[in-house]
């Protein structure tokens, strides 16, 4: 076996690798940025190389950096992650010069499998059903347009060495597949140094459907069945599942016998992954192989029990695979949801900054890799639910723009689907995390959404269910209730600490008073509080009463309460209240006494500064490119300018027909967050 594995990648996925060398005796070693110095994966490492500067293409993607690193520590192979380098096959080609191991497939593999391009007509060649498109190369914006035509609206342009949601836009019309190309090609070449472009039609009501697929070199391939990663946003993943709701039996043994058929046509080695549309019908259409560890792959490991790093490592030194096909099965219900640094509330755009706090829900070890599993850190056997969060930050670290907004992947298990689900809600709810924008509110709205619930979704969930973007949730009165209940016991609590710090001598319960008015979510809610030493009855207008209990103190940014059932809040104080989020809701809850709630009704209303008239950048980003000039007149929905943030690019555009009267940054600028672009007439 290795004694020592260089993981060329940075982030959550380093740690995750280091965490199975670890646990096989495998020393690591580290290649870091001038970003990630303190970064948390250089800190788990037991060696860390410096490869350059902040830009991945200075540093990461540089073959002859990280080449160098493994020269300076001596190590034997590399595993390289997903993203960056994992498939790049003249990676593969110089390690193999070097006479250093590959933890992933063999270069012709990589070639044939890793361009969308050529796997398609290998796929045609195997008798694989493939989703209809133009397999050739795209020279320009007006080819892309005619093509798109020839297949019929709508399309997906994609990047032929593309990934992770890179390079890829959906066209409806031919004015966003002209500006769908450049922006692709432009994503391409700067996530993977390639702008290659193909077409393909878009199907439209997809399940996006992928086969988990393990192969050694000696002739052996299994498949460790499917995960549902069917809800995404711009093509990137947001919520993973294995199994999929959807598929039956039958179905899962044909797309996984293909995937593995697949697999063996090119000498495919270690671990990957083949991913299918499927539609309403169960018919499968192959998309592309990813010869490469996915991002999702914990939901696999969690029903198989099979850890994918070090089968991929054991494959790398040569050994044949110790589990066959009757190995494998399905062994309750996993879900991931993906924590990314992005606010849902400024239409997901990306967030960086410092992680002032992080404090994610305590691992749980169970299921299938309760005996065998070493991820977790902190493990509580003997449980019927499992929580994993496969990290890359810490409390106090920072969230740059150079690299991908994920901050975690957050997943949980359980005997059956509701059970993993109700478990998930939980780990969201205690999950804390501030100083950043967050899809934390997000992921927790999908977990309640009845779509979700029943799965019956498709690839199209998001833009259907929220197509005016996210605005966070609406809770039903009954929670409302149990939440007002819950911060009108708190108020009390607060209220006699605040009264005992002031030095007055007098009785604090009756300073504090019994009668408050409790406002949250555009409802009021009177109460009264009777307090003993258990907790506090709360009993409402109409009569009805809620008994709270907790050992919330002031000050604690987390609140487990029991009011008819466990309530978990996370709390921030505000002048006469509380901000409280749970379950995907944010909210300012007022708690004042009857006198104070009469006098607010008569407070006026703090309208917001008027920037109508100015385009403010969304994002902290770079400027790549700006569409108009001074005195240009702009019509609704012209681009106005390109913003490139986190490797994405995003193209701004007017809100309505204006005309510009000054421009203030361009192309190369890097601008905060609400920085002004360009004022309006």
């Amino acid at each position: 076996m290795f004694e020592k594995i260089l993981i060329a990648n940075r982030g959550e996925i380093a740690c995750r690798v280091i965490k199975t060398a670890r646990k096989m005796g495998i020393k690591t070693v580290a290649i870091y940025s001038d970003a990630d110095k303190h970064a948390l994966h250089v800190q788990m490492a037991d060696e860390a190389v410096h490869i350059g500067p902040p830009p991945a293409n200075q540093s990461y993607i540089v073959i002859d950096k990280v080449m160098d690193a493994i020269r300076q520590t001596g190590a034997q192979a590399v595993h390289p992650g997903y993203g960056f380098l994992s498939e790049n096959s003249k990676f593969a080609e110089a390690l193999e010069a070097e006479g250093v191991a590959f933890v992933g497939p063999p270069k012709g593999a990589i070639e044939a499998m890793g361009d969308k391009i050529t796997s398609k007509k290998i796929a045609q060649d195997a008798n694989v059903s493939t989703v209809p498109g133009y397999m050739g190369l795209i020279e320009d914006a007006d080819e892309a347009v005619k093509i798109s035509n020839e297949i019929g609206y709508p399309v997906m342009i994609k990047a032929s060495a593309g990934g992770g949601g890179k390079g890829m836009r959906i066209a409806w019309n031919d004015t966003e597949a002209r500006e769908g190309f450049q922006s692709s090609k432009n994503e391409a070449a700067n996530s993977f140094g390639d702008d290659r472009i193909f077409i393909e039609k878009f199907v439209t009501q997809p399940r996006h459907i992928e086969i988990q697929v393990l192969c050694d070199a000696h002739g052996n391939g299994i498949y460790l069945n499917e995960r549902e990663c069917s809800i995404q946003r711009r093509n990137q993943k947001v919520v993973e599942e294995a199994p999929s709701p959807f598929l039956d039996e039958a179905t899962r043994k044909a797309m996984g016998e293909q995937s593995v058929a697949l697999a063996k046509a090119v000498g495919y080695t270690s671990a990957g992954t083949v991913e299918f549309i499927v539609d309403g019908d169960k018919n499968f259409y192959f998309l592309e192989m990813n010869t490469r560890l996915q991002v999702e792959h914990p939901v696999t490991e969690l029903i198989t029990g099979v850890d994918l790093v070090e089968q991929m490592i054991r494959v790398a030194n040569g050994e044949p695979l110790s589990i066959t096909q009757d190995d494998v099965g399905i062994n309750g219900w996993a879900i991931e949801n993906r924590v990314y640094a992005e606010d849902p509330y400024r239409n997901f755009l990306p967030s960086i900054g410092r992680l002032t706090r992080y404090r994610p829900p305590v691992e749980v070890a169970a299921g299938p890799l309760a005996d065998n599993g070493k991820w977790q850190d902190k493990a509580k056997k003997g449980k019927d639910f499992a929580v994993r969060n496969d990290t890359g930050v810490y409390e106090g670290g920072e969230i740059s723009m150079y690299y991908d907004p994920m901050i975690a992947k957050l997943c949980t298990w359980a005997p059956t689907r509701g059970e993993a689900i109700e478990a998930m809600r939980n780990a969201l709810d205690g999950f804390e995390l501030e100083g950043i924008g967050h899809n934390l509110p997000f992921v927790s709205a999908v977990m309640d959404h009845p779509k979700f619930i029943s799965g019956d979704m498709t690839t199209a969930f998001i833009a259907e269910e929220y197509p005016d973007g996210f605005e966070g949730v609406e809770l039903p009165e009954d929670t409302l209730r149990r939440i007002a209940a819950a911060a009108a016991a708190m108020h009390r609590v607060a209220e006699i600490r605040r009264t005992r710090v002031s030095g007055r001598m007098d009785n604090h319960e009756r300073r504090v008073g019994k009668k408050w008015v409790v406002s949250l979510q555009g409802q009021e809610f009177a109460v009264k509080v009777k307090a003993d030493k258990e907790g506090s009855t709360i009993k409402f207008a109409d009569g009805s009463k809620l008994r709270v209990s907790s050992d919330w103190t002031p000050g604690d940014q987390l609140a487990v309460v029991d009011v008819d059932g466990p309530l978990v809040l996370k709390v921030g104080k505000i002048s006469g209240g509380f901000r409280i989020r749970s379950r995907g809701a944010d909210l300012k809850v007022h708690v004042r006494t009857p006198r104070q709630a009469e006098l607010a009704k008569l407070m006026p209303e703090k309208l917001p500064p008027d920037t109508s008239k100015m385009l403010l950048c969304p994002m902290p980003g770079l400027i790549v490119k700006v569409d108009v000039a001074v005195g240009d007149e702009v019509q609704e929905g012209q681009a106005l300018c390109t913003v490139e943030a986190m490797k994405m690019e995003n193209i701004l555009r007017a809100e309505k027909t204006t005309k510009v009267t000054k421009i203030n940054a361009g192309p190369g600028d890097s601008l905060a967050v609400d920085d002004v672009i360009m004022e309006f007439e």
